[in-house]
């Protein structure tokens, strides 16, 4: 397999993909943003120093047990004739989409767009990202997110998305239009929480208009398609009845062949805040996306909290793959994305004492629970019958986020990646899995 890296300047001119955005995300948890910084003392001798890497390319060769995702990838090699849907669900790294976007758009590329797949409804936040295609809303929707306390007393359910909006009123409206042919699409999905007192929406995809009613006898949920004969541009939703519509996701897919690769991240999220979401919708809602492939991608919010706990945590990743296998089927493969290289100057968040922690050039630290995540991982990957890729790994060990923001491919807050960074490793992941599917076919 050759390992190429695709401009990506030159993916978005193919695929109509607007310019690269800031993000501006924090990537603290709750718990670690409401602590004070502390003073910070002298460095401590027994925190290790790793000099910094000067070449910065992706190193490939990050993943590890492979064969747990045999069954993705013998059907890897059967893209340009079926279609293939890669669900990733993460935190800030997932939610800005520079990662998975780099990714989607080389696979794209290569075996044909299926669609843009799973999304949050609407624009739930300023900050929310939608590559490949454009998402607008009118009228009075509330959004209601994993984090927050807005989430506790709402009782409102959430879905994979993280997100659930809400519209009490006729007149709402919210619109999906792709950015380019790419992302044209003639099935266009709506899920959301049905009811004796929801009410209806209608759903435009072209020439086709559908009237959705939500109302049921009893509390639950359901996802509604809409088809059209042809490629559309954008479907719009707009509701019919002052009374509640509650939209979990909308998705959007072709017909045909091809890869679909839905980002569903949360700002800040944690593995153990996806127990906050309902079972009952994720198993709707992966009922109706038919994953090929499940991708967790957590650690970083869970290595800056200073008051991680091990068995904690361990306990949490057992818990939702089990809860994941039980709703999506034990036959769907799940990969585990390591946390990247990521560094801090706060000793509150590092704390240089803890024997896995390392200094890096500058004043700065890889926090040791950054270290204590990706070992938990790998280690529960081969128990558990997972993958595994070693974010870190890619990018060239501890301290190599100071070569990688140094040279404009990582944010000056040495966590978050630019639009460059993001899609050399989203395609360095992409290459690591296409290596692994040539070896299983012999190739």
């Amino acid at each position: 397999m050759i390992h190429r890296f695709f401009d990506p300047s030159a993916i978005r001119r193919s695929f109509g993909m607007s310019a690269a955005i800031g993000l501006g995300f924090s990537v603290f948890a709750a718990e670690a943003s409401s602590q004070s910084p502390a003073p910070n003392p002298a460095p401590v001798p027994s925190a290790p120093s790793i000099q910094m890497r000067a070449a910065v390319r992706p190193v490939h060769g990050q993943l590890f047990n492979e064969n747990a995702l045999a069954p993705f990838l013998q059907t890897l090699s059967r893209a340009n004739t079926t279609q293939i849907h890669i669900v990733q669900i993460g935190d800030s790294h997932t939610a800005g989409d520079l990662f998975t976007g780099g990714w989607r758009s080389l696979w794209q590329l290569e075996y044909g767009p299926g669609g843009r797949g799973m999304m949050s409804v609407g624009r739930p936040s300023s900050t929310y990202v939608t590559q490949g295609v454009t998402a607008r809303q009118s009228g009075p929707w509330t959004a209601t997110g994993l984090l927050g306390p807005s989430t506790a007393r709402s009782g409102t359910a959430l879905g994979p998305s993280g997100v659930t909006q809400t519209a009490l009123r006729a007149g709402a409206t919210a619109t999906l239009s792709a950015d380019s042919s790419a992302y044209q699409f003639d099935s266009f999905s709506i899920c959301g929480l049905t009811g004796p007192d929801m009410g209806s929406l209608q759903v435009t995809l072209g020439p086709v208009v559908n009237e959705i009613s939500f109302a049921a006898p009893d509390a639950g949920f359901d996802c509604f398609e809409t088809r059209s004969p042809d490629l559309q541009g954008q479907a719009t939703l707009k509701t019919l009845e002052d009374k509640p519509v509650k939209l979990t996701s909308w998705t959007t897919r072709r017909g045909s062949s091809g890869i679909i690769l839905s980002n569903l991240g949360v700002v800040s999220a944690r593995l153990q805040h996806w127990m906050r979401l309902s079972d009952a919708v994720i198993a709707k809602e992966l009922s109706v996306a038919k994953p090929n492939l499940l991708v967790l991608a957590f650690g970083t919010n869970e290595g800056f909290f200073s008051g991680l706990s091990v068995p904690t945590e361990t306990d949490v990743l057992r818990e939702q793959i089990r809860r994941l296998r039980s709703v999506a089927g034990m036959s769907v493969p799940i990969l585990l994305l390591g946390p990247p290289d990521v560094t801090t100057a706060r000793t509150d968040i590092a704390v240089p004492m803890m024997a896995e922690t390392v200094r890096c050039p500058g004043g700065r630290f890889v926090p040791g629970n950054i270290a204590r995540m990706r070992t938990l991982q790998k280690k529960l990957a081969a128990e558990l019958n997972l993958g595994f890729w070693d974010w870190q790994g890619a990018m060239g060990g501890p301290c190599s986020s100071t070569s990688w923001t140094a040279q404009g491919l990582q944010r000056g807050d040495f966590i978050h990646f630019t639009a460059t960074g993001g899609t050399m490793l989203g395609q360095a992941l992409a290459t690591d899995l296409e290596d692994a599917a040539s070896r299983l076919g012999g190739n």
